[in-house]
């Protein structure tokens, strides 16, 4: 998987789905290494996305990095399915699996990378003890389920304390964050240690792929 540090993940779920290879296409072209997969199950979050088999058409299309996030109530009876579909990152709710640590290593054992998200509501003391064990933290900005909604602004203090947390722990998770992230915020989150940032209607508006996604990109350097 190719990590580079600071990246703009484009979120799939606002794409164009009858032109979704094309706009994958002009993703790759623009230079996009990584993809967002949100996977909702109508249950842990109130929406129903996608499953393993568009995650599979997705991964024919494209040898992009899929970075999925399972918005699924026991996301370990499932963690096979995904890889299997062609997953490289698969991150799971702390809130959604109560054994966390199997969890995280079952995806490991499989030779992928794995995630641990949080929602808004749900504080950093929830991580302390997963985060020498994982690949990513993802932290919502927003509540899941449901795409264009507005930067929580306690998620920049959470992002801060999750980066002191890390160099206390001296660990090298990845942190990432979703939700609402534009160009008002971009910056915000990336001021607060937030190194990967997932945006969709901010890649997909009006279908300026291109003019988006380099505007967003600028703001990054």
């Amino acid at each position: 998987m190719t990590q580079i540090r600071h990246q703009i993940l484009p979120s799939l779920l606002s794409a164009d789905f009858g032109k979704l290879e094309e706009n994958i296409k002009r993703l790759e072209a623009l230079g996009v290494t990584t993809l967002h997969l949100d996977i909702m199950d109508g249950n842990f979050v109130p929406n129903i996305s996608f499953g393993p088999d568009i995650v599979s058409t997705i991964r024919k299309i494209t040898k992009l990095t899929l970075d999925t996030h399972l918005m699924i109530q026991h996301p370990e009876a499932y963690i096979e399915k995904f890889y299997e579909a062609g997953s490289d990152i698969l991150t799971v709710h702390a809130e959604a699996t109560v054994h966390l640590h199997r969890t995280v290593t079952r995806i490991q054992e499989l030779g992928i990378k794995a995630g641990v998200a949080i929602n808004p509501a749900t504080p950093l003391v929830m991580l302390e003890e997963i985060l020498p064990f994982v690949d990513l933290v993802l932290i919502m900005s927003v509540n899941p389920g449901f795409g264009g909604q507005k930067y929580i602004a306690t998620s920049t203090k959470k992002i801060s304390v999750l980066k002191e947390l890390i160099a206390k722990l001296n660990v090298q998770p990845i942190i990432e964050v979703d939700g609402g992230i534009n160009a008002e915020t971009i910056q915000t989150a990336l001021a607060a240690g937030a190194e990967y940032f997932v945006a969709g209607h901010a890649v997909f508006a009006n279908n300026n792929i291109e003019l988006n996604y380099h505007t967003l990109k600028t703001l990054l350097q």
